[in-house]
């Protein structure tokens, strides 16, 4: 479950890491849409690691 982690906290960062790339020349129209996979990503990875940090929570309040 460990790697697991950073493996969502690496998604994270590389959805930041999207948002930051500036496309130039004939790149440049699809900056937008870069724009919107970076957000996604950011979102999906976050929820992702917050709901395994409940569920975590969770399990070792019953053990």
């Amino acid at each position: 479950m460990g790697s697991s982690i950073w493996l969502f906290f690496l998604g994270i960062l590389s959805g930041f890491a999207l948002l930051r790339v500036p496309l130039t020349g004939f790149l440049a129209p699809i900056n937008p849409i870069i724009d919107v996979i970076g957000v996604l990503a950011i979102l999906l990875f976050s929820i992702i690691l917050i709901f395994k940090g409940v569920i975590h929570l969770i399990d070792s309040r019953k053990s």
